[in-house]
């Protein structure tokens, strides 16, 4: 068995808490590693170019009003759908926006994986005759089969059906 002094998996020292916060030991916190100082990057590398500073607040777009239902029904196949998909617009308004989307007949080709499009819900049952001479159907005695004709052989010499020579 290990030692508790070693350094131990996952799972052992998983296990080894559990017992401990079972029987009301204090838990040891694990050391923390301290992050990587900043101070390492030289500060040359961080200054840029002036054409990629960003412009003064004041000339700044001001931020788009949130989507309306009457936005997302003026929209066409050619619109900018983004816009629709922020996280504060409201669900219903994303929903229309998506549906008015999908209705492009670019969405709307077959992709040639066609088995799915079948429909299903529908039997196509196997025809009677089919199924009489299926061996599982006579295992399971699911028709009342006549039996063969067989010729009957009687012992009576009277009643012979071949004609005698």
């Amino acid at each position: 068995m290990a030692s508790d002094d070693r350094p131990a998996g996952f799972l052992s020292r998983w296990s080894r808490r559990k017992v401990d916060a079972r029987e009301g030991r204090v838990l040891e916190e694990p050391a923390q590693i301290p992050a990587p100082a900043l101070a390492s990057v030289p500060v040359q590398a961080v200054v840029s170019s002036p054409e990629a500073q960003p412009l003064p607040s004041d000339t700044q777009e001001a931020p788009l009003p949130r989507p309306t239902m009457a936005d997302a029904q003026k929209l066409t196949a050619e619109s900018d759908f983004s816009g629709f998909m922020a996280s504060d617009v409201t669900p219903d308004v994303k929903n229309a926006a998506v549906k008015k989307l999908f209705t492009d007949p670019h969405f709307n080709v077959m992709d040639g994986m066609d088995v799915y499009i079948e429909d299903y819900s529908q039997p196509d049952p196997l025809p009677m005759a089919m199924l009489r001479q299926m061996v599982s159907a006579k295992t399971l005695s699911l028709f009342d089969d006549e039996p063969d004709e067989l010729p009957v052989q009687s012992s009576d010499p009277k009643n012979t059906d071949t004609p005698q020579a």
